[in-house]
């Protein structure tokens, strides 16, 4: 008993501090709501409360619900296109006086010499084989038992070396000419590179020293010797050009071929006119780039070299062993490997999808920042009969050699620009505050400040619920002990004496 008393003064303390206290009167809840409504910055809801007419009354507040009507519709209209993360692309021309020439990788079309090995049509489905990992190749099976039985009696036989020994080479005999902007360069300014053509050659390597432009219509000029007595690829397998292929690629990043490479047949002078594009794209949900995305064996990012350390991390794990022509610090692949690991580990990797482009959530989603050197490519037959004489009398070759070997390239500039295309927010946070700004100032008057105040008006409202609905809440009921409320069974007999 003495502590249910307790409890029921600590109850009854408490309601009536909440009445006193925090609980206004009626009189003064009414008066904080006209004075709230009288002196608001959100305008037109003092002219509902202090005109008089009715009629005054009904037509003000019409006009305040339609301003509120139309601004909800507004900001809900802008936050709608903000979530829908909307971009816009802008085009930019920007002239320089000078501007970095490109890495240009060139490849001769014919792969192998022709008296390094009896049986060159091994060799092809070999390279082939090692060069599926950078492109798709499908090999007949009339060749697979021919290849069988090389790759058991050749177990130490690396197409590596024999590539880079026996392949197309960068020397005096097969580079006539090499000038770059009125100076000299020679096959040592030229690094050496695998490909799916096997030995290729990239002048302006990783950009060092980086070379610039300052003359639009003057570059790299070059003139091959592609020797095709020496170098002869197998027409049966479907190699049936001669000549030079390149592409032209950031210096910092890995020639790409795979179709993409411009070709000039021998006997033909190519003049190259190239311009400079810089894309720019927005991280997701804008774009499609990841701007914390970093390559491990590439200095800066790219889809092609995000592929090759992809495909070079799936190989080793299921080969134990990394091919030659990819990224990495791993264990050399044997043939052997090749042939009955590596290839079909590509043929898996490329059904099941395991490397994706293109998209955020891929494996290799697009850069946020990439360059590109788009060309316009003009042909003309090689040198006149003069020209034909005098290139014969100095190489002591006959003109008919001249005519069929020799292929003259020139690279330049269009003109000294760039054009950045750049994909931008169509919406940024503090244009869309701007909007919902401009919308709640235009039709409301309203401004941060009113929102405090609307808020606070709020909050203090709901407090005053609250403590309404704790005041009026029913009491909880007192199970008590039945010798607590029940009389006894002499206390009932007492009271029938006494009766």
């Amino acid at each position: 008993n003495e502590a249910l008393r307790k409890e029921t003064g600590i109850l009854e303390k408490i309601r009536l501090y909440l009445i006193k206290k925090l609980l206004p009167h009626l009189e003064d809840r009414r008066k904080y709501h006209q004075e709230f409504a009288s002196s608001t910055s959100f305008h037109g809801v003092h002219n509902i409360v202090q005109t008089q007419s009715k009629t005054r009354k009904v037509l003000w507040l019409l006009v305040v619900a339609g301003c509120l009507a139309i601004v909800i519709w507004q900001i809900y209209s802008r936050f709608i296109y903000y979530f829908s993360w909307p971009t816009t692309t802008t085009v930019v021309v920007q002239y320089v006086e000078n501007v970095k020439f490109p890495a240009v990788t060139f490849c001769n079309l014919n792969r192998f010499q022709a008296h390094a090995v009896n049986n060159l049509r091994i060799i092809f489905l070999i390279w082939n084989i090692v060069s599926g990992v950078l492109q798709k190749f499908s090999m007949e099976d009339k060749y697979s038992q021919e290849l069988n039985d090389f790759l058991l009696g050749n177990q130490k036989f690396s197409i590596k070396e024999f590539t880079r020994k026996n392949g197309f080479y960068l020397n005096s005999s097969t580079l006539l000419e090499c000038d770059f902007f009125g100076k000299p360069c020679y096959p040592q300014d030229f690094e050496h590179v695998f490909t799916e053509y096997g030995n290729c050659f990239t002048f302006n390597y990783n950009d060092l020293p980086a070379r610039r432009v300052s003359l639009s219509g003057r570059g790299l000029h070059l003139l091959f010797d592609v020797q095709q007595e020496k170098f002869t690829d197998e027409p049966a397998l479907g190699y049936t050009d001669a000549g030079i292929t390149f592409v032209i690629h950031s210096p910092k990043e890995l020639p790409r071929f795979d179709g993409l490479g411009l070709l000039t047949p021998v006997g033909m002078h190519a003049q190259v006119s190239i311009r400079q594009l810089k894309s720019i794209i927005q991280e997701y949900p804008w774009g499609e780039c990841k701007p914390d995305i970093k390559l491990q064996y590439h200095k800066i990012y790219s889809i092609n070299g995000c592929l090759q350390e992809c495909k070079a991390r799936y190989i080793q794990d299921w080969c134990g062993c990394l091919p030659f022509i990819l990224p990495g610090n791993g264990t050399e692949c044997d043939l052997l490997k090749f042939y009955n690991c590596v290839y079909p580990a590509v043929y898996d990797i490329e059904i099941k999808g395991l490397c994706t482009v293109g998209t955020h959530n891929s494996t290799c989603p697009a850069p946020c920042e990439e360059t590109d050197y788009p060309t316009t490519i003009t042909y003309s037959s090689f040198g006149g009969e003069k020209a034909i004489k005098y290139f014969s009398a100095k190489l002591k070759k006959s003109p008919e050699y001249v005519r069929q070997n020799l292929v003259r390239i020139d690279i330049k500039y269009h003109d000294l620009s760039y054009k950045i295309t750049q994909q931008q927010k169509a919406l940024t946070i503090s244009e869309l505050l701007a909007d919902v700004g401009g919308q709640l100032g235009l039709f409301c008057g309203a401004s941060m400040i009113t929102i405090i105040e609307l808020l606070e008006y709020i909050f203090t409202n709901f407090c005053w619920i609250c403590i309404f609905l704790l005041l009026k809440a029913p009491e909880m009921p007192q199970w008590n002990n039945p010798s607590q409320n029940q009389p006894t069974h002499k206390e009932k007999k007492k009271g029938i004496q006494e009766c």
